[in-house]
């Protein structure tokens, strides 16, 4: 069986002189088994509840240090980060809300897990529907990126200078990790993915490693059989 190349990812220098401390790690997967939530992608949304309550012992989100330093990237570019928030805070506020994190499907609900667990941005995105490699840039403000609004599909640009993520066909996803694309977004029926966990100073990189691998960790888990690799760090 030919086993495919791992995906290219690069990041501009652009975005380098922004943030000289940005580091991330990727997890590649294919020959996945994706499906609704369960109970044991549940069990991990629950527990990873438990450790961001314990982490941040009565603090905001804002208030962690790596959180504050993803607000001070986001000013840098010319984001209003309590109006555009990273996703890792994002994410960590509903899961201090009433409501808690939502279940979105097995892998999904995996990478948020993490997210929550460790404070750490983390996006996933479906490898089948990225054209060519992926690329983190200042925006030229003339890109196309797939969203939604009152739920019909649009098209919409981001700003001139904004951190994107994007491939060969457009942005995959907005503002850093703010808002994640439809095109490339994980569904049920997702065979193979691409996880991105980004840090900047002061998160330990060890910190960021240990993320990434329990993300490996559950993605085994949850769909045995998979074939499973952790890039990085870069």
């Amino acid at each position: 069986m030919t086993t495919a190349p791992p995906l290219d990812l690069t990041v501009s220098d652009e975005v380098r002189a922004l943030a000289p401390s940005f580091t991330h790690i990727a997890v590649e997967a294919r020959g996945l088994v994706n499906g609704p939530s369960d109970e044991r992608s549940s069990a991990l949304l629950a527990d990873a509840q438990r450790r961001l309550t314990t982490r941040l012992a009565g603090r905001a989100p804002h208030e962690d240090e790596h959180v504050a330093a993803w607000r001070a990237a986001y000013t840098a570019f010319g984001a209003k980060p309590s109006r555009t928030r990273n996703s890792a805070e994002a994410l960590a506020r509903r899961a201090l809300a009433d409501g808690g994190l939502p279940r979105i499907n097995l892998l999904v609900d995996a990478y948020n897990a993490i997210s929550v667990a460790y404070l750490v941005p983390v996006g996933g995105e479906d490898t089948d529907r990225i054209e060519g490699g992926m690329r983190l840039v200042r925006a030229s403000g003339d890109e196309p990126f797939e969203t939604a609004a009152g739920g019909e599909p649009v098209i919409e640009r981001p700003e001139p200078g904004e951190v994107v993520w994007r491939d060969g066909a457009g942005v995959t996803c907005r503002r850093w990790n703010w808002r994640q694309g439809l095109r490339t977004r994980l569904t049920e029926g997702s065979g193979s993915a691409l996880f991105l966990l980004e840090r900047l100073d002061p998160m330990p990189l060890g910190e960021l490693t240990a993320a990434a691998d329990e993300l490996a960790d559950h993605v085994r888990r949850l769909s045995p059989g998979a074939d499973v690799t952790v890039r990085g760090p870069q």
